[in-house]
């Protein structure tokens, strides 16, 4: 019953205005994404269920500041800033203690080879990245204050999860 509220919320999410972000054909629908997504799935070592009193609204750039009418050039700033921000977040000493290191390799390789591929591009979109690296310093700051548990970083690769597939 619980995956069925999962994925109704899912669904949801997957309707707000975030979604129109999708304009970089590179990234939306890829097998790159898909991998990735799989990956921090597979990461989770604690049900989500078992931390609800943790959640937080990490206020995803998509859903609050002005950015859901970005030219596709600044679709693809967005794209490389956040999993830039996403690879940062999952490289820290932290975040190997609380994941199989195994599964987090695989993860941080295949977000450096989509790294790889949106960098070509190598456009400059200032605004967009600071949006960006303000919602990861938030999320860096609810870890820090949850002293890096287990329920807060579950808590975080369900955000994550939830950013990237609205990419």
């Amino acid at each position: 019953m619980a995956q069925i509220h999962w994925l109704v919320a899912g669904v949801m999410l997957c309707s707000i205005s975030a979604c129109s972000l999708g304009g970089d054909l590179r990234w939306t629908g890829s097998l790159r994404k898909t991998e990735i997504l799989m990956l921090l799935k597979q990461l989770e070592n604690i049900p989500s269920q078992s931390c609800l009193n943790d959640r937080n609204d990490f206020k995803f750039p998509g859903e609050t500041d002005n950015i859901t009418q970005i030219e596709r050039t600044q679709v693809t700033c967005f794209h490389q800033e956040m999993l830039q921000q996403v690879f940062n977040l999952f490289s820290t000493e932290h975040s190997r203690a609380a994941w199989n290191t195994t599964i987090l390799d695989q993860l941080l390789s295949r977000l450096d080879h989509s790294l790889e591929r949106v960098e070509e591009e190598n456009l400059a979109c200032p605004y967009l990245g600071i949006v960006v690296r303000k919602y990861f310093q938030g999320i860096h700051c609810y870890l820090k204050e949850k002293n890096f548990s287990p329920c807060a970083w579950e808590i975080v690769r369900v955000e994550m999860q939830r950013c990237l597939s609205l990419m």
